[in-house]
């Protein structure tokens, strides 16, 4: 018998999502035949060894409406031809041609929601943008009744909106065994998208009152702006912009990094019911790190303290957490060694079983 073929669509750099790498690692030791299918930008590097299938489309254009335009028609007539028997869209940003690909084949299809994409800071505070987004997000979710998601208030703003029942299946990092090395140079790690809304305009001015390095590792939406930021605030020595690292890389940062950085600014719904993967990879590495008290980071934390909460993302209240993880080593062990704790139940593995079981129950039906 023939493996049943899967193929999940984004919008970015296969190198990268570490979510989808998981993911499709996850799939394919299943026994499924899966192809990650995105785009090739100018600048992307070569495709790493996966054990499952990689697919880069070619586009004319890096941002705005036409990258949308240009990718949606190039990926649709991919879909129309390419053998599957599953399709799974991977945010709303790719679930247009998955899902008229998908009817016009008769083939199951699957939305995979990493965030709530119509509550994402640069799409509320545009109203003609949010209004584009909303209409595709009503026409197209409701089609989809299998799916799975990041954070329950996600599933459950899904199931409020168009009755879909999806299941949880959150960014957490492979459990692997660690040794924290030593730490002589105490810098603090931005690792992720350097998108609007992660808190950037005050997370680097904020470093002016720090006796330590910020290493932000990612690029996005915010890149250059940031940049400008550090250089108007004439950090560019203190404020290390790395761009994007292979997975296997950013692991070293992470594991030798003093602090790590998880904030979001509460302007959207998305930002403040987040569950970020950077907040998971910090606790895998025992790096304690500062967060805003959003209810999936308090829910855990008061579990694990494994974080230092502040109440608003101020340039104040930033520099003055990150202060208090360098300058107080007996609170800040407490907080590493509850990491090392926590991981044990915050991972993977454990996520993993409801990702198959969510494919296996698709195959069956």
């Amino acid at each position: 018998m023939k493996p049943i073929k899967i193929i999940c669509t984004v919008t970015n750099d296969l190198n990268f999502d570490q979510r989808m790498i998981r993911i499709c690692t996850s799939l394919a030791n299943a026994g499924y035949d899966v192809t990650l299918l995105g785009f090739q930008r100018k600048n992307s590097k070569p495709l790493s060894p996966k054990p499952f299938k990689q697919v880069r489309l070619p586009i004319i254009a890096e941002q705005g409406k036409l990258l949308y335009i240009d990718f949606w028609i190039k990926l649709f007539f991919k879909l129309l031809f390419i053998q599957a028997d599953i399709f799974c869209a991977i945010d709303l940003d790719t679930i247009m041609p998955v899902y008229y690909a998908s009817k016009l084949r008769g083939k199951k299809r699957v939305y995979d929601a990493h965030e709530l994409f119509t509550e994402l800071q640069e799409v509320v505070t545009r109203p003609r943008v949010y209004k584009m987004w909303r209409w595709i997000e009503q026409h197209t979710v409701p089609k989809f009744p299998i799916g799975y998601t990041v954070g329950g208030y996600i599933a459950d703003v899904f199931r409020e909106r168009y009755g879909v029942q999806y299941a949880l299946v959150r960014n957490m990092t492979l459990l692997r065994p660690i040794e924290i090395p030593q730490k002589p140079t105490r810098y603090i790690l931005y690792q992720g998208a350097v998108n609007v809304g992660r808190c950037f305009e005050y997370l680097i001015p904020a470093m002016a009152h720090v006796s330590a390095q910020l290493i932000i590792c990612g690029e996005g939406n915010f890149f250059e702006e940031a940049k400008l930021i550090a250089q108007q605030h004439n950090l560019e020595e203190k404020v290390i912009f790395k761009g994007y690292i292979a997975p296997e890389e950013l692991r070293q940062f992470t594991i030798h990094a003093y602090i790590g950085v998880t904030l979001f600014e509460a302007v959207a719904h998305s930002n403040k019911m987040s569950l970020a993967n950077r907040f998971f990879d910090y606790m895998h590495a025992g790096v304690p790190q500062l967060c805003v008290k959003y209810p999936e980071y308090e829910r855990i934390n008061a579990k694990y303290e494994v974080a230092h909460l502040i109440d608003e993302p101020t340039v104040e209240k930033i520099a003055s957490g990150i202060n208090f993880l360098l300058k107080n080593d007996i609170d800040y062990a407490r907080l590493q060694n509850n990491c090392l704790k926590a991981r044990e139940e915050y991972c993977w593995q454990h996520e993993e079983k409801t990702l198959l079981k969510v494919y296996e129950n698709l195959v069956k039906n």
